[in-house]
């Protein structure tokens, strides 16, 4: 892969994480207003973001341990943000449809940071 290529790749992916974070607020502002979403909107808002804020920062690592490092915390916020999604979902049965799509979108984010 040529570095035009490679920087191509992780330009499309922090696109990706961006647009995947505004879909989650979209989908948060579509839920009901609740005691019980509020809470979880919050959480979902601030993973769901984090993980294109990390994948960024990785982006701009000043070495290898700082790019891994960077990673596995976009990893890991990509994990929590599927947790906050499951939590929705039990709360808000009729929007499963609407998030199947954003649950294998945090396990793509999960694998991609592994590497």
């Amino acid at each position: 892969m040529t570095k035009t290529q490679n920087t191509n790749k992780y330009r499309d992916l922090e696109e990706r994480t961006t647009e995947f974070a505004k879909r989650i607020i979209r989908l948060c502002k579509a839920l009901p207003k609740s005691s019980i979403n509020f809470p979880l909107i919050n959480q979902i808002i601030r993973s769901s973001g984090s993980v294109g804020a990390n994948y960024r920062e990785a982006n701009e690592a000043v070495g290898r341990k700082d790019f891994i490092h960077r990673l596995r915390i976009a990893r890991k916020e990509a994990k929590e943000t599927e947790h906050w999604l499951s939590l929705i979902e039990e709360a808000n049965t009729d929007f499963k449809d609407k998030m199947a799509n954003l649950f294998q979108e945090t396990k793509k984010y999960a694998i991609f940071c592994r590497q």
